[in-house]
């Protein structure tokens, strides 16, 4: 049967003709598949999901009551559009309070998001035209890459590597590449490999974008889940005003992933152009909302009880993963840890199951031991455990990661010398 007339009109951005035609199966897919199967298969064993990106419990009791407050008052029904004025003086406070960032003004460098996925391709049409190119890190978030191709562009990807501390190498972009480069994307600390950037980063960072003309946008979805150390803002350091904005979201660091809240901060005329693209494409998250995330933003302490309870969750499966031989560190914040992949796994009666890339060894622990990794091949072969895994309380905590130390416990596992993790 010949394709209806509708099969070619979709734009080529999106497959054109072939739209909806690909059988490639992707990552997810087919986490999702193997999970489902291994579930079937071994109905008597639980699935410990380690894949899981967001939060595994509910807002906190204060913010959700200020949501049911607000959402009853008439005067919340509306468009929001750009609005509302009262979280951008909440944004501008939560910056000087958590990271001490000093003079940022509410009315010209704030403005909320529909959460940071929205942000980042609004950003790609207020700054990509045909021909430009994006640098962004890699493994890292997709979207904005998406975005900047939908428009013309091209991505340049930079790679993060252990031996760098996950950090890319500024200096190692293409002359070629450089020269047409417009944009460059981070998110610190970082998904998925976990990695925090440093001060010293974010200077050089700085001091890149003025030397070729740059925008910088820093993701910092997980800014505040940090454990030793002070949360750290681009906009902290001279100049990073200047040449960039930072966006914030409450999804990761206030248990909010559904409620879809954050914001964008940083210089103005980026703040503006963001907020044109916006002002044309949606009206605003609903105010209610908007309000509960102002009660969230002036209770830092609630970020801080978050990160705690996932640094301790990191403590007991990075033990736990060196027992059986894997090189593994704690990050210094988020809730990743990023793990270097063996190479083989023997069983008690001597059977070697050998795996030539990350995908290959999720796959195997999904089917056999029904643990749920993400795999990451884009540079040397990782997985991702996330610690949001479902626990209420610390001796649950305990008895999944000694649950998943038994699992792996009926294999010895191989690595290449130069598996080493940051």
């Amino acid at each position: 049967m010949a394709d209806p007339y509708l099969q070619q009109l979709f734009a080529d951005r999106i497959g054109g003709s072939s739209f909806g035609k690909d059988t490639a199966v992707y990552k997810f897919a087919k986490i999702k598949q193997a999970k489902k199967e291994a579930t079937e298969a071994h109905p008597e064993t639980a699935l410990i999901d380690m894949g899981v990106g967001e939060p595994d419990e509910m807002a906190y009791p204060e913010v959700v009551a200020a949501l049911q407050h607000e959402a009853a008052l008439p005067e919340n029904r509306g468009y929001a559009d750009n609005g509302n004025e009262s979280l951008k003086g909440a944004a501008a406070q939560y910056m000087e309070r958590v990271f001490g960032v000093t003079g940022i003004d509410p009315q010209r460098e704030v403005l909320h998001s529909i959460g940071s996925k929205t942000a980042l391709t609004y950003l790609a049409a207020a700054l990509i035209n045909p021909g430009d190119v994006a640098l962004l890190t890699s493994p890292g978030y997709p979207v904005f890459g998406t975005h900047a191709r939908y428009f013309g562009g091209e991505v340049h990807h930079l790679p993060l590597e252990a031996a760098h501390n996950f950090l890319p190498d500024l200096r190692a972009v293409p002359a070629d590449q450089l020269e047409r480069a417009k944009v460059l994307v981070l998110n610190y600390p970082n998904n998925p490999t976990g990695a925090s950037a440093t001060e010293e980063f974010y200077r050089e960072v700085v001091a890149f974008a003025k030397e070729h003309g740059l925008v910088v946008i820093q993701d910092a979805a997980y800014a505040a889940l940090v454990f030793d150390e002070k949360p750290l803002s681009l906009l902290q350091v001279p100049g990073g005003k200047e040449v960039g904005v930072e966006l914030h979201s409450l999804s990761k660091s206030f248990n909010m992933t559904g409620w879809r809240i954050g914001f964008v901060v940083g210089n103005e005329r980026l703040v503006q152009a963001y907020g044109h693209v916006k002002d044309n494409s949606d009206s605003g998250q609903f105010l209610g909302i908007q309000k509960a995330a102002e009660v969230a933003l002036a209770n830092p302490w609630i970020t801080e009880e978050i990160a705690r309870k996932y640094s301790r969750r990191m403590d007991l499966l990075v033990k736990a993963l060196r027992s059986h031989g894997f090189t593994v560190e704690k990050p210094a914040g988020s809730f990743f840890l990023y793990v270097p992949c063996p190479t083989s796994a023997v069983d008690a009666d001597g059977r070697e199951t050998t795996f030539a890339s990350a995908e290959e060894f999720s796959q195997w622990l999904i089917r056999n031991e029904l643990v749920s990794t993400v795999p990451w091949d884009e540079v040397g072969a990782f997985v991702r455990f996330s610690v949001t895994f479902a626990a209420p309380g610390e001796a649950n905590e305990q008895r999944i990661v000694e649950e998943i130390s038994a699992r792996l416990g009926k294999y010895s596992f191989r690595f290449e010398p130069a598996a080493v993790s940051a």
